[in-house]
């Protein structure tokens, strides 16, 4: 067994401490279908039916049975957990009781530390979210609970509520999932039971009322459970599947360091060489990996003797890989000194079945080809030769044609040095030692030169060594002459051991380079990182990256970061020219733009996009000390995204610390304020109220006033009860801010509510014409009745502020889909263009210098109290053929689900205004 092979002592002890961990926790299995219908809560009560018989101990956590009788069928003779009653919004619900399920487990001896499978737990719907009050909002953070107390556990869940494909469901679908179970609680389960049905079963299931209510059936099958739809969340749900299995393999795999490639599924793996012809081997992998559609990756061996090739040769295989990448290959670049055992290590890591290899050329009499060696290594990997042109397959001596002109001819000198050296120093000790140990000097200058200069000279060493010892050592001394026949095979041995020797010392030189190299690419990327992580501001960002990139790749750099407006600005000490247009088209595609790209490849830097967890928040400009002829190899593209990467989050944490430091002084400032408004307020209440009674004093005073000293008191009497509502305004959002009022909520038509404010303002409204239009089909809201009353008297007090006397204000509501639209309308100047959204702020109002008075606190409590309900509110201006002719506020509400009376219908707002005596309908509302 090799050092390659010998498996690593840490893995093994993770591995080791992994299934201990393992062993300790329950199993969870997983009933997995497309859909609801296809038989998921069946299929596990009968499994579960099948344990009871074998005497396992089990219990019903929860199971929804939805009116399925076959399912209440599977159900009843199993025992049943009693269930947990929680009171939420004023109605008691039942879930799942936690806590008597791990009492039940502990006493099955299921407890922490033993060994699970005693007990086991059906709990049905993973993705179900708990009632509010429970110990776990999720249903599945129940399951790991269970878990970790050693209680096995079996549930069911549905393809749209895993977390990573919930998009894609809703695009399928058009319907919103809300909720799903994270990715790793699917992967990390201990068995996945596939349920399936074929579309058209399903459908004539549903129309048999097996799935839903019939009239549940009719609306589903119009909507959510069309063929198309099932079709594709059932592929969904079995590709899903696939790729956990195919995860379990691979882990498998190497679990028991399975060399063997098992051909479960196909996969291509291209061979790079170094000569001309690994373009037309990548060309011709991906066209079979597309005809195939299956995965496929592309590598490039680095052999010792890429040492002493030039640049222009070095260069071919990372351009031919880059190639590679471009047409979808993973792609990398190990190292090595022999390509055929890399090659067949790198395809059994990735199960890949199938290696493509160019044709091999003419050769040297002695070497074997690579095909011919792969073959002897792997008989389990099927091998695809590409033809190669006549140009491509050049012979080895056009290959040598390609070394560099500065030859190491340093290397040659220092192995004849070396052999004279030792030659002059064993001389003298001629007399006192045998030829044999006179053999081994010789064998360690070879070593001492392989190991300093590589396999050429470590060659040529080996040959002067010889030479040197039969013409100074072995008798007749002094000539190549030999006396015995047998110094010839000393002379032979000799010779095979020095190359043999200079072999592995080369191959170990270019091993021990390779493993040095990464280490010192992981260290510098654990100093940047380190460094990064105690940076304040961009600028120490910039430097500490150009200075990794010069360190590392000997790139000049330069950082330029995003504002808040998406304009790029340079931070200063960059040394990279930057080409402002292709850091512009970088960062708006976030896309790697410049030399070595696709886009812009003339440009004199490479500006790589720094992509944060948030947003890009800029890029990073490197320009190549070499020039543009420079080619980035697959490994040293990887770190330089990486150190990109590692930029933009050390940008994003700087960011983040100046909004939280933005948002907690003025948190501070915003509870001073409060706190001072409310202290004013309070003590402000006092002389107002002493003041309305005062006024009301006076005009009750006996004799009566004159009529100048009633319209006196009159006046007084207004101010102060207007001073008295912007106290209490104050006051309102003051405590909206600090969180003190609690919604009341109710469900009730929202006619109610509109007509209480309406007749409230009945004193406001000076001559205006108030129109109430409200839908005959608006349901019943989730609403806190007084407050969302103030919302709508502020909204009417704000119309008569600003529009003229005679003027027309109109309450409009509609349902639009989920949720109820209200319109409130007005006939005056309109909204301040570009202030639509300031004017909800605090202490602003629509015109800066108005005589109109108020403080600008109205819009701000409507939407804090709208907000509060889940809804918004904005505002914008009404407009006729271009011409503004009033505002318009629109209030967005959430519909909720109403509850069901008896009848099991739901309850709709013209039903309960009916049963209430409420007129609905259009109210007008005019002064007198």
């Amino acid at each position: 067994m090799t050092d390659a092979d010998r498996p690593d002592p840490d893995a093994l002890l993770q591995r080791v401490q992994q299934e201990q961990a393992r062993a300790a926790r329950g199993r969870l299995k997983i009933f997995f279908g497309a859909c609801a219908g296809v038989g998921k809560t069946y299929a596990m009560l009968a499994a579960a039916r099948a344990e009871q018989a074998q005497g396992r101990p089990l219990i019903v956590g929860l199971v929804e049975t939805h009116g399925r009788a076959e399912t209440e069928a599977m159900l009843r003779d199993l025992p049943r957990l009693p269930l947990r009653e929680l009171v939420h919004r004023g109605r008691k619900l039942a879930e799942f009781d936690l806590d008597a399920a791990l009492a039940f487990g502990t006493a099955q001896g299921a407890a922490p530390g033993t060994a699970p499978g005693a007990a086991l737990v059906l709990l049905d719907e993973l993705a179900h979210s708990n009632v509010p009050g429970s110990r776990h909002p999720k249903r599945w953070q129940d399951v790991e609970e269970l878990l970790a107390a050693g209680i096995d556990v079996w549930s069911t869940m549905n393809v749209q509520h895993l977390e990573s494909l919930n998009d894609i469901v809703s695009g399928i679908t058009r319907i919103k999932v809300w909720e799903t179970v994270p990715d790793r609680v699917f992967d990390q389960a201990d068995e996945v039971v596939v349920v399936d049905l074929p579309p058209d079963e399903l459908l004539a299931r549903m129309q048999a009322g097996k799935v839903y209510l019939p009239q549940q059936a009719e609306r589903a099958a119009a909507h959510f459970f069309r063929k198309g739809n099932l079709l594709a969340l059932r592929e969904l749900a079995l590709r899903r599947t696939a790729d956990r299995v195919d995860g379990e393999m691979q882990a498998y795999r190497r679990r028991s360091a399975a060399e063997p490639v098992w051909p479960n599924r196909e996969a291509l793996l291209a061979a790079v060489g170094g000569g001309d012809g690994g373009e037309k081997v990548v060309r011709a992998c991906a066209r079979l990996a597309q005809q195939l559609g299956v995965p496929w990756h592309a590598i490039h061996v680095e052999t010792p003797d890429q040492a002493l090739r030039g640049d222009a040769v070095r260069e071919r295989p990372l351009r031919v890989l880059k190639l590679a990448a471009e047409l979808g290959a993973a792609t990398a670049t190990p190292a090595a000194a022999d390509p055929a055992p890399a090659l067949v290590r790198y395809a059994r890591e990735h199960n890949l079945a199938r290696l493509v290899v160019g044709r091999p050329g003419r050769r040297l009499p002695w070497r074997r080809p690579l095909t011919e060696r792969i073959a002897a290594l792997a008989d389990d990997i099927d091998l695809i030769v590409v033809a190669q042109d006549a140009d491509a397959r050049r012979p080895a001596a056009r290959e040598a044609e390609a070394i560099r002109p500065d030859l190491p001819w340093q290397g040659y000198v220092a192995a004849l040095a070396a052999c004279a050296v030792t030659t002059i120093v064993a001389t003298p000790l001629a007399r006192l030692l045998e030829l044999s140990n006179i053999v081994m000097l010789f064998l360690l200058a070879v070593v001492g030169i392989a190991l300093r200069y590589g396999r050429g000279p470590a060659v040529a060493a080996a040959l002067f060594g010889v030479a040197s010892f039969d013409f100074f050592f072995v008798p007749p001394r002094y000539s190549f002459a030999v006396s015995d026949v047998q110094y010839l095979l000393t002379f032979a041995v000799m010779l095979v051991v020095g190359l043999v020797i200079g072999q592995l010392m080369a191959g170990l030189k270019v091993q021990a380079e390779a493993a040095g190299q990464r280490e010192r690419r992981v260290r510098s990327l654990y100093e940047m990182s380190r460094d990064l992580s105690s940076a304040l501001l961009p600028e120490q960002v910039a430097a500490i990256g150009a200075r990794f990139l010069a360190a590392e790749f000997g790139f000049k750099a330069t950082l330029l970061a995003a504002d808040d407006d998406d304009r790029l600005q340079a931070l200063p000490g960059g040394a990279a020219t930057v080409d402002l247009g292709v850091a512009q088209w970088a960062y708006q595609r976030g896309e790697a733009a410049g030399q070595g790209t696709d886009t812009l490849p003339a440009s004199r830097c490479l500006v790589l996009p720094l992509k944060a967890p948030m947003r890009l928040r800029g890029v990073v400009a490197v320009e190549p000390a070499s020039g543009p002829a420079h080619v980035l190899g697959p490994e040293q593209r990887r770190l330089l995204d990486t150190c990109a990467s590692l930029m933009a989050i050390s940008l994003e944490r700087i960011h983040y610390i100046e909004v939280a430091q933005k948002s907690t002084l003025q948190i501070e400032s915003e509870r001073l304020r409060n706190s001072l408004l409310s202290a004013i307020s309070h003590d402000l209440r006092t002389p107002l109220a002493a003041l309305v009674g005062l006024a009301d004093t006076l005009a009750l005073t006996q004799p009566g006033p004159t009529p100048q000293q009633a319209e006196i008191a009159q006046a007084i009497r207004q101010s102060a009860l207007r001073m008295n509502a912007l106290v209490n305004n104050l006051l309102d959002m003051a405590r909206l801010e600090a969180g003190a009022v609690q919604l009341h909520r109710e469900w009730q038509p929202l006619e109610e509510v509109v007509g209480s404010a309406a007749a409230g303002c009945s004193g406001l409204l000076a001559g205006r014409r108030l129109t109430v239009k409200l839908a005959d089909d608006l349901p019943l809201l989730d609403l806190d009745a007084v407050l969302m009353e103030r919302v709508f008297v502020n909204l009417i007090e704000n119309a008569c502020k600003f529009t003229p006397a005679g003027s027309a204000i109109t309450i409009a509501a509609r349902a639009e889909g989920s949720d109820v639209v209200v319109d409130v309308d007005d006939q005056g100047p309109g909204l301040p263009a570009g202030r639509e959204e300031a004017i909800f702020e605090k202490f602003e109002r629509g015109a800066r210098e108005s005589a109109t008075p108020g403080v600008g606190l109205g819009l701000a409590i409507c939407r804090a109290i709208v907000l509060a309900h889940g809804g918004t509110i904005r505002g914008a201006n009404r407009s006729v053929d271009g011409r503004v002719v009033g505002a318009r506020f629109t209030i967005t509400l959430p519909q909720g689900h109403p509850p069901r009376d008896d009848g099991a219908h739901v309850v709709d707002g013209a039903d309960a205004a009916g049963a209430a005596g409420v007129a609905v309908g259009v109210v007008g509302a005019s002064a007198p």
